[in-house]
């Protein structure tokens, strides 16, 4: 929860209106809100957890709990697009600062997964699977075609860059349906890319963001090294892939030695990522729309982050010491 405020107070205005009751800060109500995320808990179950630590509000300068109504409509405005930019800002600054990015050895890791749109049992998973088959079943001996399920284009999905020298997540990108992969690469990449002093890391993504045009936005645009195997698509009659980059990119990537030679091996950290936030904070999500269930992801990834820098701080705690210091020093020789 100290992380939390922390983090939020070197980035976010102490108030989001001049206007405000000015009972609680945006910092203290997003300490609250990664609490919620990382207990598992809704508002309610937030606020009557909060009710009963009052040495976790003291750390913060809390004197009371928030209300369930209060923390809701503090994520409506927390967890804006343009808040959380600035949040993975000041993660990124913190990581330069603590060493944890690792970008010069290790590359930036980009993959994108789906979350439930709601809590559910295997049980019933499982029964409505068998009820799809026995309707299909019906459908083909009428003759009659069954169209795709609308649930496929109503699933919650989010992509991440990760550096995998400590799976810190530098850049999110959320949104509905189960598309292809590539057309959010370019804001992974180019957020990824701003936060961090090393313009010059390895990229490296799995076969669903394979096109041509995306490693020359990379190779050339960015001047960034992308790996990525180039398996969409067919070949030509000689077995050669079209394009100079992907032909670059089948040879390095032919064999099991030249992959772990050039690092693609290291792709399996971003679905280490993935798996850490589904299985820490839940694979399900509560919102009711799709604009409250982008905003669920966005606070797991924030939530995951703050968690990587607790740990690390148990680890490292001075070098994370010395990081939280000089970004509240900074900001208090701001203000003053």
């Amino acid at each position: 929860m100290r992380t939390a405020h922390n983090l939020a107070c070197c980035c976010l205005p102490k108030y989001s209106s001049k206007f405000s009751r000015k009972d609680f800060t945006l910092p203290q109500l997003f300490a609250c809100l990664v609490v919620k995320e990382h207990q598992k808990r809704s508002y309610r179950g937030a606020e009557a957890l909060l009710k009963d630590a009052d040495s976790w509000l003291r750390d913060i300068g809390l004197r009371r709990a928030p209300d369930h109504n209060t923390l809701c409509r503090a994520a409506a405005v927390l967890l804006l697009k343009c808040r959380v930019d600035k949040l993975l800002d000041q993660v990124a600054k913190w990581g330069v600062l603590a060493r944890l990015l690792g970008l010069s050895t290790k590359p930036l890791t980009i993959d994108s997964t789906i979350y439930e749109s709601r809590h559910v049992s295997r049980h019933y998973e499982r029964r409505c699977h068998q009820t799809r088959q026995r309707m299909r079943a019906k459908d083909a001996a009428k003759g009659l075609k069954s169209s795709r399920s609308d649930t496929i284009g109503r699933l919650p999905k989010l992509a991440i860059g990760v550096a995998s020298h400590s799976h810190l997540i530098l850049s999110v990108w959320t949104g509905t349906g189960a598309g292809g992969d590539h057309p959010h690469f370019e804001k992974l990449v180019f957020d990824a890319w701003r936060r961090v002093p090393n313009r010059s890391f390895k990229i490296v993504a799995d076969a669903g963001y394979d096109s041509e045009d995306i490693h020359r936005l990379a190779r050339l645009d960015m001047g960034l090294k992308s790996l990525i195997p180039p398996t969409i698509g067919r070949p030509s009659k000689d077995g050669k892939r079209t394009g100079r980059f992907r032909q670059l990119m089948q040879r390095l990537l032919g064999t099991k030695r030249s992959r772990r030679r050039s690092g693609y091996t290291q792709r399996q950290q971003v679905e280490a990522a993935n798996s850490m936030m589904k299985r820490n904070l839940g694979s399900a999500l509560a919102g009711r729309t799709a604009n409250a269930r982008k905003r669920d992801m966005r606070l797991k990834a924030l939530t995951h982050d703050v968690m990587i820098f607790r740990r690390r701080g148990s680890r490292q705690s001075r070098s994370l010491r010395n990081a939280i210091r000089l970004s509240l020093k900074a900001l208090f020789d701001r203000i003053l």
